[in-house]
């Protein structure tokens, strides 16, 4: 694989807390342009990795690299910056905004005007907050509720709060979008609606990272996939290979994968 394929690279990532391993010697590479799945049973760290690669977490050991960036140290803004967004497994929207507010809100660390410019509402700030908005309502376009723009973020149905999530991660214009459970508590013809749009993400030039406890949907629509185990990796490949890998097997409780 050369060097202008590698988007992300971690390298022997630990993290600990307390007594326990959350992450020990994990390694992982992912290119540009693919949905990179990562699963595991209940506790196997995969959100504490992706904390780790977020900036929520600094690691005890090893070292990841972002387009050729150290961004370990770095605050979780900082790395928004340099084009790590992510959603959460528990969603974490704002209620009492509205759906375009809330896609707005992502947009800031795109934008230039500071507290002076907000306060004296100038010609540069009143242009760059149109063009946010403007680019709000595409993102709501883009993935399939614009309808509910002025909709409180709150009385939006559970599957378009994901939705709204993603399109607020999309604001911020990002080279890697890492998604944290975001079929969970989705019905199927939601869930075949998300798989439609990450592909579309993906074909649009965004990396996907995602975490999914949807196996099926996992192996249906990922290019590779990593197995995460009590925090350590177990497996990785295509979805083919690591759904028959003995070891993955048996981390899901000694039973077949759907």
């Amino acid at each position: 694989m050369s060097a202008t394929q590698v988007l992300l690279e971690a390298r022997r990532l630990d993290k600990r807390f307390g007594g326990v391993a959350a992450l020990a010697d994990v390694s992982l590479t992912i290119r540009r342009n693919e949905i990179y799945g990562l699963i595991g049973p209940n506790g196997a760290g995969k959100t504490t990795l992706f904390n780790v690669l977020t900036g929520l977490y600094e690691p005890d050991g090893g070292r990841f690299e972002f387009d050729g960036i150290n961004l370990i140290g770095l605050k979780p803004h900082r790395v928004v910056g340099h084009g790590i967004a992510r959603t959460f497994q528990n969603i974490r929207l704002f209620g009492n905004m509205t759906a375009l507010e809330n896609v707005m809100v992502g947009r800031h660390v795109r934008t230039h005007a500071g507290a002076l410019g907000a306060i004296l509402r100038g010609r540069r700030t009143v242009a760059e907050e149109s063009a946010i908005r403007r680019r709000a309502r595409e993102l709501l376009d883009y993935v399939g509720i614009a309808r509910h723009s002025q909709a409180l973020s709150k009385n939006l149905s559970y599957g378009d709060q994901r939705r709204l999530e993603i399109a607020r991660a999309l604001a911020t214009e990002p080279k890697l979008l890492a998604l944290d459970e975001p079929a969970a508590g989705m019905n199927a013809t939601e869930t075949a609606d998300l798989r439609r749009l990450l592909i579309k993400i993906r074909d649009d030039a965004v990396t996907v990272l995602l975490i999914e406890h949807d196996v099926k949907l996992v192996m249906g629509l990922c290019d590779r996939v990593a197995v995460l185990d009590y925090g350590r990796k177990i497996a990785e490949g295509e979805p083919a290979a690591v759904k028959n890998d003995p070891e993955v097997i048996r981390a899901y409780l000694g039973g077949a994968l759907p």
